[in-house]
């Protein structure tokens, strides 16, 4: 059975169109490589190097930063969506999920496929240990292990990079779920963010601390306090890669009378 038959038509629809998840067969052969091989330095610098020029992007670092950020995007974004609205266990691993690095037109066509394998599942009174298996999985099986290698090989900051997949994080539950009106489904998107947020321990991201509540800075009011915006506390270094220079909403060099850290 292929992956999307573990999911109905409107569920698939959702992970396939927004947030890009796909069969391992559908996988770009030209653009994409095992997320495993990417934990090789050699194989890591040369996929850095080959895809600076095509994203604009002036340094290894920057590309690092700015792949983390589209990796972090497809990762969480398909694995949290399906385990806080679908109640299904995507479980993501190095040995499962193709790191595609499509990049057209100014804009990123990558997508996730994985390879075939049953969501994971849960029995009565077990979703708590089962949530924690999908996440740490995600985030200190999958994740960790890529942004160590980023830092080793282009010296980007830790911090960037797992910035990077908190505001991912925050963006997934604050806005894309935030447009399902169910109850039953609300109820649970916003418990798995509270707990996310509040409760999840620093070894389920492979850490000494907790990443999700580490980068969560308060809103900033600004526009004479007509609008709040949650400025990020380290720089993604988007700006470095356009032109002419744009910034992400959330950049902390937008944030009054601050600079990045």
């Amino acid at each position: 059975m292929s992956l999307a038959g573990y999911f109905s038509a409107q569920e698939w629809a959702a992970l396939s169109g927004g947030l890009r998840l796909k069969d391992i067969e559908e996988r770009d052969p030209l653009r994409s490589l095992m997320a495993r091989d990417l934990l090789q330095e050699a194989v890591c610098e040369q996929l850095l190097d080959a895809l600076g020029p095509v994203i604009g992007s002036p340094t290894r670092a920057i590309t690092a930063s700015l792949l983390g950020k589209r990796l972090s995007f497809l990762a969480t974004g398909a694995c949290l969506y399906a385990m806080s609205v679908y109640d299904k266990g995507l479980l993501l691993s190095l040995d499962n999920t193709v790191i595609e690095f499509g990049h057209d037109d100014g804009l990123w066509t990558s997508s996730l496929p994985l390879a075939h394998s049953l969501p994971s599942t849960y029995g009565p009174g077990g979703r708590e240990a089962w949530r924690e298996g999908l996440v740490q999985a995600l985030f200190a099986g999958l994740l960790k292990p890529l942004w160590q290698t980023f830092n080793r090989v282009t010296g980007v900051s830790r911090r960037i990079l797992w910035e990077n997949s908190a505001v991912r994080v925050y963006s997934l539950y604050e806005k894309r779920m935030a447009k399902i009106d169910e109850p039953s489904v609300r109820e649970r998107y916003e418990a798995d963010f509270t707990w996310l947020l509040t409760e999840a321990e620093p070894a389920l991201f492979g850490l000494d601390y907790n990443p999700l509540s580490h980068f969560r800075r308060p809103p900033t009011l600004v526009d004479e306090g007509q609008r709040s915006i949650r400025f990020r506390r380290t720089c993604c270094f988007y700006y470095l890669a356009t032109e002419p220079v744009e910034y992400c909403s959330t950049c902390p060099l937008l944030r009054p009378g601050k600079k990045c850290r």
